[in-house]
């Protein structure tokens, strides 16, 4: 039997360190649990189990207004970053605990979080949405008119400039999960207006280049866009994942520029203002610029690069002993869609093609998978993506040697787990 089971093994390898082809796995009759299934008989009962739980000798809980998770979940929650809680409490952010999920779509409550001076608590009758500048007509549009315009629905992800900024600017690597450490990334469905249809509407002067976006949080955050941008795929959001935008998410509306850095998907958007140049704000000439390693400062680096991160099994998990394992992440490219994800289990000496879990959209969140099969000898997992343009995730030194040491933003390099032969998972630099 043992013979057997390691020969059917073998066959389904198809890189080093036990990386599995699912095909050849599921048609040689393995199951990618590895767990043997104990026998026992039904003898014509209905119930599996004969013994009848205390939960179901009683009625549960009446129905409720809004549905919670369970109380067996509550470790499941962001995870609160506050780097300069004693300068600046308002700026703060709280990461999606990556490593707990499974799917594309990110829970509501679980979105990520940042804030440049907290969270704005905005009356939505009070709001509104003013288009000005470079038009034939200026516009206010309050929410009501708002909900009377053809709306749309697209999935796509919002990940924050600084995402990953742990590994981008430590020497030695961050003991944390994928929340603390990649966890300013969400992916969502969005519904609302084309930018498109209400800039027509204002008739835009041809001498309009930018758009010049702010919000009404406490420090007014403000962005320059490029026209064309708002013109192809911008979104005035009013719903997310079906319901109403949360506070946190700029609620009664945001913009969405689809594949941008989340800085410029403007929160509380009250202000679109046309101009023949950019608005060069604080934000857009200091903390999202990059400087580069030659000394010369990159400025308005708008899309987010291919990336890719396995989250199962990821750091602070441990594994539960030798044996066959699923791996499985998620990747994402501000330039379209992911083209192939490969993973390697020997520290990037052989790789094999993960499977890409359907549906794969442009600018959004693709889950990706591969059997693996753990003799439990220590090794480093590693995961690489390209997209639809052919642009490939770096290396973190490649990535380093572009950018000056105190660069953080937009780091998108290979993520290295290192497993223990104890088990345990660890960040690592490979």
């Amino acid at each position: 039997m043992a013979d057997g089971f390691n020969d059917r093994l073998r066959s389904a390898v198809v890189a080093g360190g036990g990386l599995l082809s699912r095909r050849r796995l599921l048609g040689s009759g393995l199951a990618v649990g590895g767990a043997a299934a104990a026998n026992f008989s039904l003898a014509g009962q209905v119930r599996a189990d004969p013994l009848v739980p205390e939960w179901a000798t009683s009625a549960g809980e009446p129905v409720r207004g809004y549905g919670v998770p369970a109380i067996y979940e509550e470790n499941v929650k962001r995870t609160l970053i506050k780097p300069y809680e004693d300068l600046a409490p308002g700026y703060s952010f709280s990461g999606t605990p990556l490593q707990y999920l499974r799917g594309t779509i990110t829970p509501n409550g679980l979105h990520f979080e940042v804030h440049h001076g907290g969270r704005a608590d905005i009356d939505p009758a009070a709001h509104n949405l003013f288009i000005h500048g470079l038009v034939e007509r200026a516009l206010r549009f309050d929410l009501a008119a708002l909900e009377r315009y053809p709306m749309v629905t697209h999935v796509h992800f919002i990940e924050c400039a600084g995402n990953s900024f742990f590994n981008a600017l430590m020497d030695e690597p961050m003991q944390a999960g994928c929340d603390m450490l990649h966890g300013l990334v969400s992916n969502a469905e969005w519904t609302g207006i084309p930018l498109s249809i209400l800039l027509a509407e204002a008739g835009v002067d041809p001498r309009a280049q930018w758009v010049v976006a702010a919000g009404d949080d406490a420090p007014s955050l403000a962005r320059s866009i490029p026209l064309e941008k708002a013109m192809t795929d911008g979104m005035l959001a009013l719903y997310q994942n079906g319901e109403r935008l949360r506070p946190e998410q700029g609620y009664p509306m945001r913009l969405l520029l689809p594949g941008y850095e989340g800085n410029m998907n403007i929160k509380w958007v009250s202000s679109l203002w046309l101009t023949e140049s950019p608005a060069y704000t604080k934000d857009e000439s200091g903390h999202y610029t990059e400087q580069l390693s030659d000394g010369t400062v990159l400025a308005f680096s708008f899309g987010m690069g291919v990336k890719s991160v396995i989250t199962h099994p990821s750091a602070t998990m441990t594994m539960s002993g030798p044996g066959l394992y699923q791996i499985s992440g998620l990747a994402w490219s501000g330039s379209g869609a992911i083209e192939t994800v490969e993973v390697s289990a020997d520290g990037g000496q052989s790789w094999a093609a993960a499977d890409l879990v359907a549906p794969v959209l442009p600018r959004a969140m693709t889950r990706f998978t591969l059997p693996w099969h753990w003799d439990g000898a220590p090794t480093v997992l590693m995961s690489r993506a390209v997209d639809a343009t052919g642009a490939r995730q770096p290396t973190r030194n490649a990535w380093k040697s572009r950018y000056a040491p105190t660069s953080g933003n937009h780091y998108n390099a290979i993520q290295s787990w290192r497993i223990g032969a104890d088990g345990s998972v660890a960040n690592v630099y490979a």
